[in-house]
């Protein structure tokens, strides 16, 4: 029986690592998300720019 629960342990063990990786993973999405959207309302809050110029590779 001792190796069932070996088996067991290392299945839960892998199994919180796969919640906490993919909770990880969900936050940063949404941090990146704030963040872009904070970038674009702050970019709507900014007067032109009178100098236009382009920019090429």
């Amino acid at each position: 029986m001792d190796l069932m629960s070996g088996i067991a342990s290392a299945a839960m063990s892998m199994k919180a690592a796969q919640l906490a990786q993919s909770y990880d993973l969900a936050v940063t999405k949404k941090s990146m998300e704030t963040e872009e959207l904070a970038l674009q309302e702050l970019t709507e809050m900014l007067p032109p720019s009178p100098y236009n110029f382009d920019v090429y590779a």
